[in-house]
């Protein structure tokens, strides 16, 4: 086939590529989807026991008090302490009720220290499958209540899916999950999905 005709056929194909779609995972994105599989979450930051805020290894046996012990902030402030990110942790912070005082810190402190607003969910995703560091958080209204936060994870999932469900994310909570979407990992927060979750991105500083 003729050279103008094959540019034609991509000219053409281009110009039917879904709008706002949030494309291909890049190397960078690659790169950050391996680190944080790594950060075998599924295993580590477990629920109902005290743990280690930076390597998720639990302290002890399984606490029987009836209280939830989820460690959703503890674990995002560790992935972006392993890429030299800072986010706020501690000992600035205790980590109760860290994913609350994390949502605060976002909105004010954390421009300054890098940190950008993402608008929307699907924007969201494009960032994190470009290799940059994405957050999403919801803070409780009531503020003896937990929030909740967690890491964008690079994902070809179709913008469709993420109007539906989100984009996806890696997450400690109740439920540790190393990928799974937004709507289900922000689901024991009613007030949280679509409307009250809140993104922001970090750039990652290159090899």
């Amino acid at each position: 086939m003729p050279y103008r005709v094959w540019a034609a056929v991509i000219v053409m194909t281009l110009a039917f590529v879904p709008a706002g779609s949030c494309g291909d995972i890049t190397p960078e994105g690659k790169k950050l989807a391996e680190s944080l599989d790594a950060m075998d979450v599924e295993h580590l930051w477990i629920p109902k026991h005290r743990v280690a805020w930076k390597t998720g290894k639990s302290l002890g046996p399984e606490l029987m008090d009836g209280r939830s012990h989820t460690h959703c902030s503890a674990f995002v402030a560790a992935v972006c302490l392993r890429h030299d990110v800072y986010i706020l942790r501690p000992p600035e912070h205790t980590t109760t009720l860290l994913a609350n005082a994390q949502a605060d810190w976002l909105a004010g402190e954390g421009e300054k220290k890098g940190w950008k607003s993402v608008k929307t969910a699907t924007a969201a995703q494009q960032q994190a499958n470009q290799g940059k560091l994405v957050v999403v958080v919801f803070k409780e209204a009531n503020p003896e209540k937990s929030g909740h936060i967690a890491i964008v994870r690079p994902s070809t999932k179709s913008d469709a899916d993420i109007r539906e469900s989100g984009p996806e994310v890696i997450q400690a909570g109740k439920t540790n999950a190393n990928s799974t979407s937004a709507r289900e990992g922000f689901k024991n927060h009613k007030a949280a999905w679509p409307d009250g979750l809140r993104y922001y991105v970090h750039e990652l500083k290159g090899d």
